[in-house]
């Protein structure tokens, strides 16, 4: 039977937002489990705004190699790994590298749909452990007939070369990446954000005897290359093709980490004297071309300032993932952004080539920077934008409130 009358739509809100500080490839979360580190972020999400785990319903979680430490349902696993109550569920998504974005999307979808009251969304990605491409997998060759699949490097470099980047610009965009992101640690923009790892990190004996180990507190993101130069970026080699302009100081780096949102009702947040610092207003997800695969940002954002009724000129922070600095690059040249990036509006504290990204984490990292960055500036709004491997990429438009 239908349901007689209309009920308003409940706000999807950002009661908090956080992430682990970002390790670089093999450096002091390798030596700790994703499962390990997701706890640790999701009992402090919960714990600092003195929610009971009982109360949580759902975890969404993203990930995107789920093999090994990663696989069987990690979203479940780090409800387990937290000590929380059997009755909170758990999943795991894969949409690339928009893994957490989406689990954000479908936590204020159940939120706005009324299916769900308290869901925790984010996602995790231990890259030195359980390596990209890891888990194989193989497409139809009916696909392969229809597109020219090929590696998101290329990919990048296609982009650069329809784009007309050069070398130069790309590694500008770097080195201010990495320049962005060093000052906002030393201004202390992330602190809010970063919830402390304690770990076990081994000590190599210099004379061949056992390892020591060592309980450390990880507190500050170390892939940021605070000493880099144009000169340094301009000297590095073509990661893709010999005569190409994408390499390994222009694109993201392969790094661990976690992050975490705790969205709720508005009936629920109520209920429990919860404090939102934001909401997600609205959403936008779209497939483009899978042989230029990284493009689709433009598009995304589009269509969520669409449903969001806004424009540009209404969105106060921007936060495009730094994938490769060409896809930057082209979501500034289709959206015409580039004078609001040189003011500092877009990627104000660096991203995906200084901080790193975290594959299944990035969506999540980005929305507790995007959070933060709004309230340093008292601002309203801010979007979200992140590529996604065979070409999608996704969207979100969030108020602080």
């Amino acid at each position: 039977m239908a349901q007689s009358g209309a009920t308003a739509r409940t706000g999807a809100l950002i009661v908090d937002a956080v992430r682990s500080p970002i390790g670089r490839k093999n450096g002091t979360l390798s030596h700790i489990r994703g499962d390990e580190v997701s706890a640790q972020v999701v009992n402090t999400l919960i714990g600092r705004n003195g929610v009971d785990p009982g109360e949580v319903e759902d975890v969404q979680w993203g990930c995107v190699s789920q093999v090994d430490e990663q696989a069987w349902n990690i979203g479940r696993n780090v409800a387990l790994t937290a000590g929380w109550p059997v009755s909170v569920a758990g999943t795991t998504v894969d949409r690339q590298c928009g893994s957490s974005m989406q689990t954000n999307f479908n936590a204020a979808a159940a939120v706005w749909s009324g299916q769900l009251d308290l869901v925790v969304s984010g996602g995790v990605e231990m890259m030195s452990r359980v390596p990209m491409g890891s888990n194989h997998g193989s497409m139809s060759p009916l696909v392969w007939e229809r597109h020219e699949i090929v590696m998101q490097g290329i990919s990048a470099e296609e982009i650069a070369k329809q784009w007309g980047q050069t070398r130069e610009e790309l590694d500008r965009i770097s080195f201010e990446s990495h320049m962005r992101a060093a000052r906002a640690i030393d201004e202390g923009r992330f602190e809010r954000e970063i919830v402390p790892i304690e770990l076990d990190v081994p000590e190599p004996d210099e004379s061949g005897g056992a390892a020591t180990v060592t309980r450390v507190r990880f507190a500050v993101d170390e892939a940021v290359r605070r000493e880099t130069t144009l000169e340094k970026m301009a000297s590095l080699q073509p990661a893709f093709i010999p005569d190409g302009v994408v390499t390994a100081g222009n694109s993201s780096q392969i790094v661990d980490g976690s992050a975490a949102v705790l969205v709720a009702s508005e009936a629920k947040a109520s209920e429990l004297g919860l404090e939102p610092r934001a909401r997600f207003v609205s959403f936008g997800v779209v497939g483009v071309d899978p042989h230029l695969m990284l493009h689709g940002n433009p598009e995304a954002s589009a269509k969520a300032l669409a449903k969001a009724g806004l424009t540009w000129d209404d969105i106060d922070v921007i936060e495009v993932n730094e994938a490769f600095a060409s896809v930057v690059a082209q979501f500034l040249a289709d959206t015409g952004l580039q004078e609001r990036y040189e003011a500092g509006d877009v990627n104000p504290n660096g991203g995906g080539i200084s901080l790193g990204h975290p594959l299944g984490a990035t969506g999540a990292r980005i929305t507790a920077t995007l959070v933060s960055e709004l309230e340093r500036r008292s601002a309203r709004y801010g979007l979200a934008t992140m590529c996604i491997g065979f070409g999608q990429a996704i969207a979100a438009v969030i108020e602080r409130v």
